[in-house]
């Protein structure tokens, strides 16, 4: 009888399980007729009937050969990168630099795109030149605040004309914006700018740089503050402007170099030349007559990963003493000097007791040859330390400590003890390099009677917080002499050469191991020499005239005086007198002003250093805005791209077409030669410590922005591999799955829902009357 109930029971759950499945079969059955309709409406859709926001994407398997592809807006879609390559000609004369820099971007994709390319010049480059090329045409750049030269930029590229914009983010990095490139366009853009020859011991030198360094930015700041007695945050960014000097970096293992240059230098020393020499690239080189040679690369072109120097050198004897040159601008004359003094100003000076505080970088950047560039560096430097002398040592990533607690006497023992240590060094981590900068100038204690302090800094100075450090050096720097030595393919010259300037020492530049004898020799000579100090100029029987640099810098062993000044009148007459002091012995030249040489482009590099001048003395402008417009007057004058100003071109008739999608990709750059992209970039996101701050947020705060998907390693792989690639670069970059069609995701999941509908529904109409005669018979028969 129990078991008959129990029966009867169940046929009534089976009955309201039956109702279920019904349920189920008509959910199914709706999931089949939504599945057809979406794919009718697919079926019905050409590809000219895409959606007009697609135009210009892609998807890995559409490319049919090699690309480098970028994550678009759209989920699932990618954008094939342009593709760039530049010739650089450099024009030199005498003590003066004319630059033409070509940059092709050419557009390999199907749609219309805008690119923005992050690149290096010279950190005293007075640009003052923008042409692009559309066809046979030029079309000349105009120079614009800043602003209003990006409001001409953006209106043009929202009407589909060809624009090009021209902004400096540093002295030493520019961006170039080229908007509506069309599919498979080619626009040309021009850049042209003046800049001086470098001379130190009787070396002449131009450097011109290739790729910017990734950068590292740290953190934005957040602190209490006091706000109506209530307390509230405050957020300050050392590094405001993180986006525009960030790029896309390409890991060299991953992918070949791009960005190919071709290089000729036209040089005409104005002495009969020696030996010219190229130190990181191969050159053919050929003798034009005496005083001209004429460089160019071997080879043809080479991928921009490392700065290019060429040096020479006067034929023994020959090397001039002392030039003036002047060019007649606008009703004014603008004068180049430049003198060395005699070595035999400092040949009797006194030896001078010295305290050193050494800073050594060894964060992720520094790691492969620039690591052990800087340890070869350092050890020497401390070997050549005197019994009488002091020093210390301070290591930085993103910690920091100090070998010795105090400074300590420069003992053979101490030496061997800090060189054994430096030799230890590994290369790893971020660059947090200003903690390190307050111990050396803060920490080091007072300065001991008659002794100098000198603060050698090693690093690539690859940081986006260079004001930071100069407001650092230029506060609490009190008698110390700041030195840099730069390290590495790509060391960031502006803060080179800032720091030794704010500082009122010198900076030396090593690319190689091969340098690192000489170019340290040259430092240390003038680390144990006396500096020439006070030195002024001034004008006798001409007007007043406004001399940059302002206020001159001291100068060591072999480093020339070379100052310009702006004069009223086409034929000022007088004599430029320079004063200094060289140690204790007082030194002087007079030039006559109606001699000097006719010179081109000094006007040029005049208003490049005034407007230097006005930035070293924003402490004592109160008002921003009166410091831009300054800058701003000196740079629309002349014509240069500055900090306030900028250069931008405008073709005047629409070439993209209403409604196409305009695609929006920073070009990509190489990895600096020499540079360990695990190692300043990480190996692994999950394996970065808790807390570690690594160099990624140089090149856009995480691997995932800066990992690079290229299609040829997909098509060139097996399919398995090609879902792989696609799954590390998806764990790498948060980027939609793209290896299914959206139709056929639409189709799994609908079959998939459906499945579990009548599975799940089937196995309750079957548990009933199983489970009612199982329970039946348990409760009967026991177990």
């Amino acid at each position: 009888m129990f078991l008959d109930d129990e029966i009867a029971s169940s046929k009534t759950r089976q009955s309201e399980a039956r109702w279920g499945m019904y349920l189920a079969l008509a959910a199914l059955a709706a999931c089949i007729l939504m599945f057809i309709g979406l794919m009718t409406q697919a079926s019905a859709q050409t590809p000219d009937a895409k959606p007009q926001q697609m135009a210009g994407y892609v998807r890995p398997n559409d490319i049919g050969t090699g690309a480098l592809l970028f994550p678009s807006k759209e989920p699932g879609y990618f954008v094939e990168a342009p593709k760039l390559a530049t010739d650089v000609q450099i024009d030199v004369n005498g003590p003066i630099m004319r630059t033409r820099v070509t940059q092709r971007f050419e557009n390999p994709s199907k749609g219309w795109v805008e690119g923005t390319y992050v690149f290096p010049l010279p950190e005293d480059a007075a640009v003052d030149t923008l042409k692009m090329q559309i066809g046979d045409r030029f079309i000349e750049g105009e120079i614009k605040p800043r602003e209003a030269a990006r409001e001409i930029y953006e209106q043009a590229k929202a009407e589909g004309k060809k624009a090009a914009l021209l902004e400096q983010q540093r002295p030493n990095i520019f961006t170039n914006q080229v908007a509506n490139i069309g599919p498979g366009e080619t626009v040309v853009v021009q850049i042209e700018y003046q800049s001086a020859v470098r001379q130190s011991n009787g070396l002449y030198s131009l450097r011109f740089p290739m790729v910017v360094a990734p950068r590292y930015n740290p953190e934005p700041i957040v602190q209490t503050v006091d706000l109506d007695s209530r307390t509230g945050y405050a957020v300050s960014d050392p590094v405001p402007d993180r986006e525009k000097i960030e790029a896309p970096v390409l890991d060299p293992k991953e992918n070949a170099r791009i960005n190919p240059v071709t290089l000729t230098v036209n040089l005409k020393a104005g002495f009969p030349l020696g030996e010219v020499k190229s130190g990181y690239h191969a050159v053919d080189i050929a003798n034009l007559d005496d005083l001209s040679r004429r460089v160019t690369l071997k080879g043809d072109s080479v991928p921009a990963d490392r700065d290019f120097e060429l040096t020479w050198k006067a034929i023994e004897g020959k090397s001039p003493y002392a030039g003036l040159f002047r060019e007649t601008i606008g009703g004014k004359t603008y004068l180049l000097s430049f003198v060395t003094p005699p070595a035999a100003a400092e040949a009797d000076a006194k030896p001078i007791k010295r305290e050193v505080v050494f800073v050594i970088d060894n964060s992720g950047s520094m790691a492969g040859p620039s690591m052990e560039q800087a340890k070869e560096s350092l050890a020497l430097a401390i070997s050549r330390l005197k019994p009488e002398d002091r020093f210390n040592v301070i290591r930085f990533d993103d910690t920091m400590s100090v070998h010795f607690p105090e400074l300590v006497e420069a003992t053979p023992d101490k030496r061997e003890d800090a060189i054994a240590y430096v030799r230890g060094l590994t290369a790893d981590g971020g660059t947090e390099m200003l903690p390190a900068l307050e111990a050396a100038l803060r920490t080091q204690g007072p300065v001991a009677a008659g002794a100098l302090r000198q603060v050698v800094f090693l690093t690539d100075g690859a940081i986006g917080n260079e004001t930071q450090l100069f407001d650092e050096i230029q506060k609490n720097r009190g008698d110390a002499r700041v030195f840099t030595v730069g390290i590495g393919s790509a060391p960031n010259s502006h803060f080179m050469t800032k720091a030794a300037e704010h500082g009122r020492g010198t900076f030396t530049l090593i690319g190689s191991e091969s340098e690192v004898a000489a170019r340290m020799g040259e430092l240390f000579t003038k680390l144990e020499s006396p500096a020439m100090t006070d030195i002024s100029a001034s004008f006798e029987g001409a007007s007043a005239g406004d001399i940059t640099p302002n206020p001159m810098p001291d100068l060591y062993h072999g480093e020339p005086v070379v100052l310009t000044a702006e004069l009223d009148g086409t034929q000022p007459q007088g004599k430029l007198q320079i004063l200094g002091k060289a140690g204790d012995q007082p030194w002087r030249v007079e030039m006559d002003i109606a001699k000097a040489s006719t010179g081109q482009g000094i006007a040029k590099l005049w208003a490049r250093r005034k407007i230097d001048d006005i930035e070293a003395s924003a402490s004592t402008i109160a008002d921003p805005a009166t410091l831009d417009k300054r800058i701003e007057t000196v740079a629309l004058a002349h014509h240069l791209v500055s900090r306030v100003t900028s250069l931008v071109a405008v073709d005047a008739a629409p070439s993209r077409p209403a409604g196409e999608n305009l695609s929006e990709t920073k070009l990509p750059l190489n990895l600096p030669a020499g540079w360990d992209f695990g190692k300043v970039f990480g190996e692994e996101p999950a394996g970065n410590a808790p807390g570690k701050v690594d160099e990624r947020d140089a090149a856009l705060e995480s691997r995932t922005r800066l990992a690079m998907v290229t299609a040829d390693r997909m098509l060139a792989a097996p399919t398995a591999r090609a879902a792989g690639l696609l799954a590390e670069a998806n764990n790498q970059v948060a980027l939609p799955q793209t290896a299914t069609e959206a139709d056929r995701q639409i189709l799994i999941g609908l079959m998939l829902l459906a499945f579990a509908l009548l599975s799940g529904t089937t196995f309750v109409f079957w548990r009933a009357p199983i489970a009612a005669v199982v329970n039946a018979g348990v409760r009967r028969y026991g177990r």
